[in-house]
């Protein structure tokens, strides 16, 4: 434990406090710009209609894509009603939960001084593609009635 600043120093890596706020920069301005969009979706709200567009391809063909009912359930999530953010969107809910992992994730390794990597292979990738392809097609079925927005 002797040499880990100078390793540090040596390896490029700078330390500090402002070292630590220069790592921490970027992920605080991710967070700011998310906690205004939060903002902004809990103070306007998306039941109302004339707020926001409608989906366009719920408008067009009458199916609940991924995303419909996202804004809804953000508001919802705003306000701490869960189980209306659960029955609007689901897998936004799920979203909104792993991004605050990642982030805490993201912030923890900055501080550290290491750089966050999330390298997705193939299969990874092609599960959450399934995933999405799954959700839409159940929640558009008549038994998945409990997943529409």
């Amino acid at each position: 434990m002797r040499g880990v600043n100078t390793e540090r120093a040596q390896q490029g890596v700078p330390s500090g406090a402002g070292a630590v706020a220069a790592r921490v920069a970027v992920p605080a301005g991710v967070l700011a710009a998310v906690v205004a969009a939060f903002a902004y979706v809990g103070t306007v709200d998306p039941n109302e209609p004339g707020h926001y567009p409608v989906c366009p391809l719920l408008r067009l063909t009458g199916v609940y894509c991924p995303g419909c009912g996202g804004l809804r359930s953000a508001h919802a999530f705003v306000h701490g009603d869960w189980v209306t953010a659960l029955g609007a969107n689901a897998l936004a809910v799920t979203g909104y939960l792993a991004f605050a992992v990642l982030w805490t994730v993201w912030v923890v390794r900055a501080v550290r001084g290491r750089p966050i990597r999330i390298d997705l292979g193939s299969t990874q990738l092609w599960s959450l593609g399934a995933l999405l392809l799954v959700f839409t097609v159940v929640r558009n079925l008549p038994f998945g009635g409990w997943l529409h927005p």
